[in-house]
């Protein structure tokens, strides 16, 4: 795929990627580069309320005729907040490309950010965040980042009923106006799409001089373990995360291959030990965010309230054990099971839109197609380094529990 990758970044300072594919459909996405990460504590949730409010309308769109416009053309749109991104993206039959670009780039240079539908809208975030809490799986992915970080970073995405409740209109405006320019954004386009017809229209349509800045906050990292009970369940949700360096890039990769050998998969060591061997949990699983400011692997489980501990245990115990019984062997057969899901992950254009963001944002989207040599050139002391800080105690625990 690589060959068939193109990235420019505009006079504007609008960057523009393509990914060019045969197939007759394009994943069009506008992004800009801030997402919750770049909050003050008092306003958090405002990127996700401001992504809510581009699809309510426009002075030429309705929030009707914005997603009409993109199902009766044969397409899908819809939109996500990260701690890096705010995303607005579409997959369309390549026939409609224009329409397309169209209507993403309406929403995102010309919402009207209307008083009654913002007021409306901030009824639909209330009831988002109380699903969260609401669903525990939801919810203990939600808290991990909180044992793990202070500031903003340890704030729920979605902010909270009492942030939430004090954005009006004008911080909205406020932040919209110091965000969404050109040399924050980012066009990005897998699928069967010209290059040049990408760049004239990104070129024509946002001709803004004006670049806002993006404001980059505090947080710490620290190490928490807590555990919280909750009446109406029945099963103990818990989450086991640790913190990736992020001094070195390799350790990124290493941690990548320390997850997958832990917690992806029927044949890690972790579902193999708590469901397979002591069938103490129908979900095991695990990953890794891996991100520019910020990165941590972590582990899920579902298990009855008195295994808690048990789990806990174990999941140190596999830690340990790592530290001597990893050998190359199993460490080749990793790296070999890790570029067999990269190269799978590509076959999606919606997925692959969104690896080819991620890469962006940490740098540039073209080194996405360096996963492959950098997973091959991972160590096996960079491993055990990360799996020998766990052992140790360098890690943070959430569970909620039943009551």
């Amino acid at each position: 795929m690589k060959e068939r990758f193109r990235r420019k970044v505009l006079k504007n300072g609008m960057t523009v990627i393509l990914e060019k594919r045969d197939v007759p459909v394009v994943c069009i996405s506008f992004s800009v580069r801030a997402g919750g990460i770049n909050e003050v504590c008092s306003e958090k949730g405002i990127s996700h309320f401001i992504e809510h409010m581009l699809y309510k309308g426009t002075p030429t769109r309705n929030s009707k005729k914005i997603a009409e416009e993109i199902e009766k053309n044969g397409g899908e749109m819809n939109g996500f907040t990260s701690e890096e991104l705010v995303v607005c993206w579409c997959k369309m039959p390549s026939k409609k490309i224009d329409v397309a670009l169209e209507v993403l780039s309406d929403i995102v240079k010309n919402p009207l950010f209307d008083k009654k539908e913002l007021e409306k809208e901030r009824k639909v975030i209330f009831e988002e965040i109380k699903m969260h809490h609401d669903n525990p799986l939801k919810y203990v992915f939600d808290q991990i980042q909180n044992v793990l970080y202070t500031g903003t970073l340890g704030m729920d995405l979605a902010g909270t009923i009492e942030t939430m409740n004090s954005i009006d209109r004008d911080r909205i405006v406020e932040k919209f106006k110091q965000i969404y320019c050109p040399k924050n954004m980012v066009v990005c386009v897998v699928g069967d799409a010209d290059f040049e017809y990408l760049i004239n229209f990104a070129e024509k349509n946002f001709k803004s001089v004006f670049n806002g800045e993006v404001s980059e906050q505090d947080f710490g990292l620290k190490n928490e373990s807590r555990i919280e009970e909750r009446e109406g369940i029945d099963q103990a949700n818990l989450v086991f995360a640790y913190h990736v360096p992020l001094s070195d890039d390799k350790k990124n990769y290493a941690a990548r291959v320390l997850s997958a050998l832990m917690a992806e998969g029927f044949s890690s060591k972790l579902i193999f030990e708590i469901r397979e061997k002591r069938n103490l949990a129908y979900i095991v699983q695990g990953g890794s965010n891996i991100h520019k400011r910020f990165s941590y692997n972590y582990v899920y489980v579902g298990t009855m309230k008195e295994n808690v501990d048990k789990v806990k245990r174990l999941i140190l115990v596999e830690f340990k054990k790592l530290l001597s019984n990893l050998n190359e062997k199993e460490l080749r057969e990793i790296k070999e099971q890790l570029i067999g899901q990269y190269q799978i992950s590509m076959e999606d254009s919606q997925d692959q839109m969104v690896n080819l963001l991620a890469s962006e944002v940490h740098g540039n989207a073209e080194e996405f197609y360096e996963y492959e040599k950098n997973i091959s050139e991972v160590k096996l002391k960079d491993v055990k380094f990360l799996a020998k800080k766990v052992a140790e105690g360098d890690y943070s625990f959430f569970a909620l529990v039943p009551k």
